[in-house]
C-alpha cells in the first residue's frame, strides 16, 4: 500500500511562515556558562548548578532554552526547574562536601569517590528494577531488557541511553551519569526478537530509555520493522517512550529522517500494531508551540496513539489547575491523558516528593475540572516493587482513617484490581512508607513478594 508523504507541504502547516529553523545545540555540565540566559543568574546560584551537576546529570537543548523557559520568572519556572540543577536537590551535607572539593581544587580522582558515594545514597535503581526484572534467554540475563509484569516488556536499545534534555527528577538518572555499571542497555536487536517468539504471553513491548526518539530512524527500524512479521502476531502493542514531542517535537517533523520515521510508524499501523507514542510531558507549556502541535498532528496522521503521563512533582506541576489545563490542551489535540505517577524514591526525590494525600488532592480536583475524556488519566500511581499502586482516596471505615488503594499492575496478575488499606499518614510519600490498616501486621501481597525477591526473579517465567 502507498503509504501518505509526510514530507509534503501541509494547507494549515502553522510552520509554513517561519523564516528559519534553528539548529540542535546541546548544552552539557562543561557549558552551562555558555548558556547567554545564564548570565542574569547570580553567582550563587550559577555557582550552585555547577556543584549539582557534578552529581546529578544536566543536558538541555537550545529549544528548551529559547521556546520553553519563561527567564522572567527564574528560578520559579517550571521548565527552568525542570531541566536546569537546583542547590536543594542535594542533601546539604552532600552538597556543601562536593562544593568544599571543588573550591579546595581536589585532585579528580577524590572528587569522583566523593561523587560516586553520594550517587550510591540516592537509590539509583528503584522497585529492584537491576535484579528482579532482568529476564532470561537459555540461562543468560538479558542486560537491556526487563520484563516485570507478564503482558509487557521494556527493551533498552543502547542508541537510545540519552535524551534530548534532561528531566530533573528523571528515575532512570543513573543511566546519564557515565557509571557502565548503572546502565540498562543493549544493541541485540536479535536477543529482543528471540525472546519475543519464545514468550507468547507478551503482548505489549515497551522501548525506553534514555529517550528512543534520540536514534537515527534506520536503528528504530532495525528493532521494530521485523515485529510487523507474522512471527509476532501474538505482540499486539508497540509503546514508545519519549519526551520528544516536548523537547525536540522537530524529530517528527523537521529532522532529515523525520518522514522515514513516520513511514515506520504507519507501517506498523497497517501491520495490525497497536502503536502507542507514550509522550512525557510535565507542564501544559511543553505543547504550546507551533512546532509541537505540528508534530503532534504528523504523529496522528499515521495512526499512532498519542498518550501522555508524568509524575506529579513539587516545583514543576503540583498545582491542580497546571493538571486540569494539561488534561484539557492534551484531548484538544487528540492526546490521551494516561497516568499521573507519584515521583519514585531515587534521584532528587527530596526537593520533588509530595506526600501521597497531597497528590491524591490535586488529582481529585484536577480530575474534577475535565470531562469524561481526559478522566482517562489514572493516579496518583506508584511503580513500587510489588507493582503500579493506585492511590484511590481517603476514607473513614469504622473509626479509622485510612489509605484506599489498589493494583493496577502487579507481579503477579492476581493482585491487580484488588483493594487493600494503609493507614492513614499526612507525611508518607511512597508504598514503603504505609503501613496496613485494621490491626494487620503484613499487607496481603507482602509475604509473596518476599518470595519473589528471594528467588531473584519476580516472576515464574524465565
Amino acid at each position: 500500500m502507498h503509504l501518505y508523504d509526510y514530507s509534503s507541504t501541509h494547507n494549515n502547516n502553522p510552520l509554513k511562515n517561519l523564516t528559519a529553523v534553528r539548529n540542535y545545540r546541546v548544552y552539557t555540565e562543561q557549558h552551562l556558562e555558555a548558556i547567554p540566559q545564564i548570565a542574569r543568574l547570580s553567582p550563587a546560584q550559577r555557582r550552585a548548578m555547577q556543584v549539582v551537576a557534578k552529581v546529578l546529570p544536566f543536558r538541555v537543548n537550545q529549544y528548551v532554552i529559547d521556546e520553553l523557559i519563561d527567564w522572567n520568572n527564574i528560578p520559579h519556572d517550571s521548565i527552568f526547574q525542570l531541566t536546569f540543577p537546583q542547590q536543594d536537590m542535594l542533601a546539604p551535607e552532600d552538597f556543601d562536601r562536593i562544593a568544599s572539593m571543588l573550591d579546595a581544587q581536589a585532585d579528580p580522582a577524590s572528587l569522583q569517590t566523593a561523587i560516586k558515594a553520594i550517587r550510591e545514597q540516592l537509590n539509583p535503581h528503584p522497585a529492584a528494577q537491576q535484579s528482579l526484572n532482568v529476564p532470561r534467554l537459555d540461562g543468560e540475563h538479558l542486560d537491556g531488557m526487563q520484563h516485570k509484569y507478564r503482558e509487557t516488556v521494556l527493551f533498552f536499545p543502547s542508541q537510545g541511553q540519552t535524551c534530548h534534555s534532561y528531566c530533573t527528577f528523571c528515575f532512570r538518572w543513573a543511566q546519564f551519569v557515565g557509571d557502565k555499571s548503572l546502565r540498562i542497555a543493549t544493541s541485540e536487536s536479535t536477543l529482543l526478537h528471540r525472546y519475543l517468539e519464545r514468550h507468547r504471553e507478551v503482548t505489549d513491548l515497551l522501548i525506553t530509555g534514555g529517550d528512543p526518539m534520540i536514534m537515527k530512524t534506520r536503528h528504530l527500524t532495525s528493532y521494530l520493522e521485523p515485529l510487523a512479521t507474522p512471527a509476532f502476531e501474538h505482540l499486539q502493542t508497540i509503546r514508545i517512550g519519549t519526551k520528544a514531542l516536548s523537547y525536540w517535537p522537530h524529530r517528527f517533523v523537521l529532522d532529515d529522517d523525520a518522514h522515514a520515521l513516520l513511514q515506520l510508524l504507519e507501517k506498523l499501523v497497517q501491520a495490525g500494531k497497536h502503536v502507542s507514542i507514550m509522550a512525557h510531558c510535565n507542564h501544559w507549556r511543553e505543547l504550546d508551540t507551533p512546532i509541537a502541535r505540528e508534530a503532534i498532528r504528523k504523529l496522528r496522521e499515521t495512526g499512532v496513539v498519542i498518550r501522555s503521563q508524568s509524575p506529579l512533582v513539587a516545583h514543576i506541576n503540583d498545582d491542580a489547575e497546571i493538571w486540569a489545563r494539561m488534561w484539557k490542551d492534551q484531548v484538544k489535540q487528540g492526546i490521551v491523558p494516561y497516568y499521573m505517577f507519584v515521583e519514585r524514591n531515587t534521584g532528587a526525590k527530596r526537593y520533588f516528593e509530595v506526600p501521597l494525600v497531597k497528590a491524591w488532592e490535586i488529582y481529585r480536583t484536577a480530575i474534577q475540572q475535565v470531562s469524561g475524556m481526559g478522566r482517562t488519566a489514572r493516579g496518583p500511581s506508584m511503580s513500587a516493587g510489588p507493582g503500579k499502586v493506585e492511590i484511590q482516596g481517603v476514607a473513614d471505615i469504622n473509626g479509622e482513617r485510612v489509605f484506599v488503594l489498589r493494583f493496577i499492575q502487579g507481579r503477579n496478575p492476581d493482585w491487580v484490581q484488588r483493594p487493600f488499606f494503609a493507614r492513614y499518614d499526612a507525611q508518607a510519600t511512597w508504598l514503603d512508607d504505609l503501613r496496613p490498616a485494621f490491626g494487620e501486621q503484613k499487607f496481603f501481597f507482602e509475604e509473596e513478594y518476599a518470595a519473589m525477591s528471594r528467588d531473584e526473579h519476580g516472576l515464574l517465567m524465565n
